[in-house]
Formats: C-alpha cells, structure tokens, sequence
C-alpha cells in the first residue's frame, strides 16, 4: 500500500510551495527534494498567488509568523482552493501564543487544508481553541503513550470528522486518521525530536505526497509519516561515535533520499483500527 505512494511521488514532477518557518526552510527544501519533489518558498503577498498557482500543493507553518506572512498564508491558500490543489497547514505553536491559535484557527476558517498535521498539543489547541504547549513542543500531559493509544485514535478521529480533513498527530506514536480509519504508527526514534525541523520537513514532504497520490490522501499521508520516521531510524543506525544532532539531520535527509517505496513498504510500522 505504502510502495505504491511512494513510487507515484518519485515517478512524477510534483512542485509544492510552502509558506515555512524561517528556523527550517533549508531542511524542509533539502528534505522535499530528497523524496523526489521540487520546493518553492515564498511568503510575499504579491507574490504567492502566482507562485501558487504553478504549484501542486500548499504547505502552511506558522512557525515564525509576522503580520506579511500571515497575508500571504491567506492569499495562497485562498488561490490553492480555487485551482483545487492540496493544502496542508502546519500549526507549529499553536497554544503558546495568542496570534498562533488565532492564526491557526482562522486559517482553518477561511482554507479548506486537506490535512493539518502537528504535535498532540498544537491539535487539542486548534480542536478547542485554547491549550498548552513548551514552546513549539507537545506539553508532557498530552503525549500519545500505549497506555493511552485507544483514547488518543478516538480524539484524532473525532477531530478529522469535525474538521472534515485528515489530522496526523506526531510524536513517539504517531495518528493518521480521516474520520473512519485510523493509522496507529510506530516508526521513528526519540532523538528526533533532538533535532530542529524534523515536523517542518514532514510537513513538507507529506505536501509532496499528497500532490503525487490525489485520490489516496489518507494513505499518502500515513506513507510520508512512516517514510520520515523510518529515515530517522536509518539515520540513527549510521551514527558514529563523535557525530550529533548536525550530523543526524544530515543522515535522515540522506536516508529519505536513498529510500524507495520498497524500503518503505518494509521498514514502515503501522496498523489500522
């Protein structure tokens, strides 16, 4: 099932503009040709609906807002809507300031996002408009554990049948769910989250293969969180002694670029409820 998206995005020329955090636009470039697609980053308003327009998909991170880029998300997504393209936003913070839950919930109000992909924390904020996050980080108290995976698909379910899009929870297990089927995943490493912009490039690479895979956005989406969980699991087992997190950021793009849908198939670790 997963060889199948992943083959489709390597097959094709997908193009995907994104809107994203000053802290990570070189990762998440580096990570979106590394899948096999093609980045564009703009974020000035008179500039986005064109460049959106000869694009695929939309990412959106409210990473490092200002009041030109929060223009700018607006204007893209609505001219992303009117050509049909795939729309993903990114609600990195949302909780830890008022103008992140604001934008990101007005985002919601006026895009129609085909996903919306964050930590627990960022989803119960956007779900309810209000929560708690550490800094850009799930709070403690949200966290998905196997103690309480059973709970954790409910919330996500309900939530991707309110919202009417599919909503993929990041963390030690991930959720990706339409409404009515749930992917439970389990690839990835702890150290990720050592790392600066391993969500960004997710982000960024699950635009991609939503554009490749149209008809399947449920399944592209569960493919491309499998993809970077495993390359942090490749890329941690290539360590050597002396490397760090600059090193590993390095063998996880590395290891998305040497994968293909076979590897993935593989290596991925999921089931359905």
């Amino acid at each position: 099932m997963l060889k199948e998206q992943f083959d489709n995005l390597r097959a094709g020329s997908v193009l995907v503009h994104n809107i994203t955090n000053y802290v990570t636009v070189n990762d998440v470039a580096n990570a979106i040709l590394a899948c096999g697609a093609s980045p564009i980053m703009s974020d000035e308003p008179e500039d986005v609906e064109d460049i959106t327009s000869i694009c695929s998909a939309l990412n959106i991170n409210i990473g490092t807002l200002n009041h030109r880029s929060i223009e700018a998300m607006y204007a893209a997504g609505r001219r992303a809507g009117e050509l049909g393209h795939k729309i993903l936003l990114d609600p990195v913070g949302a909780g830890a300031s008022r103008l992140r839950t604001e934008t990101a919930r007005g985002l919601m109000n006026k895009i129609r996002f085909d996903v919306i992909r964050g930590n627990i924390s960022e989803i119960r904020t956007i779900a309810t408009g209000s929560g708690t996050t550490r800094g850009v980080d799930a709070d403690v108290a949200d966290a998905i554990t196997e103690h309480n995976v059973d709970e954790g698909v409910d919330f996500v379910r309900s939530i991707a049948a309110e919202t009417g899009c599919i909503i993929a929870v990041t963390g030690a297990i991930d959720l990706v769910s339409d409404g009515k089927r749930c992917f439970v995943i389990r690839n990835g490493r702890p150290e990720m989250s050592r790392i600066t912009g391993t969500g960004c490039q997710l982000s960024g690479i699950t635009a991609a293969f939503l554009a490749a895979n149209p008809q399947t956005p449920l399944e592209a989406t569960a493919a491309a969180v499998c993809a970077m969980g495993l390359a942090g699991e490749i890329g941690w087992s290539r360590m050597q002694e002396g490397d760090g997190n600059s090193t590993y950021r390095n063998r996880i793009i590395d290891a998305i670029c040497n994968m293909d849908g076979q590897q993935l198939e593989e290596g991925a670790k999921y089931e359905i409820r």
